[in-house]
């Protein structure tokens, strides 16, 4: 299963990730600069916070996608 993003509303509902088009990653560090890349298109696709899985255990999250203050 290796490292998954699991992408939420504000509120903490769970997005449907296989309607979104999910990758999965070999390493962390390949899931976090892949989130660094893609937040925008995220953001339009209606996501406003994701989590990081390994292996379907939160590692951590939820982190917001949007800008700060």
């Amino acid at each position: 299963m290796g490292w998954t993003w699991r992408y939420e509303t504000r509120d903490g509902a769970q997005l449907d990730e296989a309607a979104l088009a999910a990758p999965s990653f070999p390493t962390q560090s390949d899931a976090e600069s892949w989130v660094g890349e893609a937040f925008t298109e995220l953001l339009a696709q209606g996501v406003d916070q994701v989590s990081l899985l390994e292996d379907g255990r939160v590692v951590y999250g939820p982190m917001s996608l949007h800008p700060g203050p």
